[in-house]
């Protein structure tokens, strides 16, 4: 039974093995559950999408299917909801998970639809994310993401004080997010952020500018703390080092 499960689950996590302290019933339990969001997936089929290996809670919703672009073995918490409104659609890679009651939504407008969110493969996101797509959201390969994470690729202009806020348009630059980072839960990054490769990102930081690769940052607003980088030695520093030796 266990190297039956650990072989099924390792089509989609090659890494994956089973604890030696789970028992019989706790993987019977586990399998019943993926069998139920293996069946709720394959409806995706029946709905003309190929999304081979889905694995869906209950409750997920997929808006403008046909602009949804699906990748193998993804997997949805309860209540989610997709929309790939906007005119680059919506691409999730590979084995992405996508927590309970998370909104992954391109565009609510039809007068000025937003323009993509794209996933790499194995991004991992936790529960009650909100990800928009106004400007163009794109998060690289093997990020794993905590709970209430957010996104907001876009900015309401509001520099005339005599117009109503919501009628002065808005502005978009986009956020990019590349591969290997680690962002904690309740993270919230803006417009035009840009964040390096193999980046840490401190629990309820708020990114509002962008970051160098490898670095580690936390706060409102967030700053740098540290790098991950090996630092090149400058010649001060080495004769410092010199002189204590």
């Amino acid at each position: 039974m266990k190297s039956i499960l650990e072989g099924w689950v390792r089509r989609r996590n090659p890494q994956f093995a089973l604890h030696p302290a789970m028992s019989t019933s706790i993987l019977l339990s586990f399998g019943a559950q993926t069998a139920q969001s293996l069946l709720r997936g394959s409806r995706l089929w029946l709905r003309g999408r190929a999304a081979s290996g889905a694995m869906l809670g209950r409750g997920v919703r997929f808006q403008h299917l046909g602009r949804i672009r699906f990748g193998k073995w993804l997997k949805v918490g309860d209540y989610a909801r997709f929309s790939g409104l906007g005119t680059g659609g919506l691409t999730l890679g590979d084995s992405v998970s996508i927590g309970a009651f998370s909104q992954v939504i391109v565009s609510t407008s039809l007068a000025e639809p937003g323009q993509y969110i794209k996933l790499g493969h194995r991004v991992g996101i936790g529960e009650f994310a909100y990800l928009g797509g106004g400007g163009g959201l794109s998060i690289g390969d093997d990020c794993i993401i905590g709970q209430y994470f957010s996104c907001h690729p876009e900015n309401h202009l509001h520099a005339d004080h005599k117009e109503l806020i919501r009628l002065q348009g808005v502005s978009r630059k986009g956020i990019s997010i590349g591969p290997n980072c680690w962002i904690g839960s309740k993270v919230t990054v803006l417009d035009g952020v840009m964040i390096g490769a193999g980046c840490v990102v401190a629990a309820g930081a708020v990114v509002t500018r962008s970051v160098p690769a490898g670095s580690v940052v936390a706060g409102v607003p967030a700053r740098i703390i540290s790098s991950r980088v090996p630092q090149p030695v400058t010649p001060e520093a080495l004769n410092k080092i010199l002189a204590v030796a």
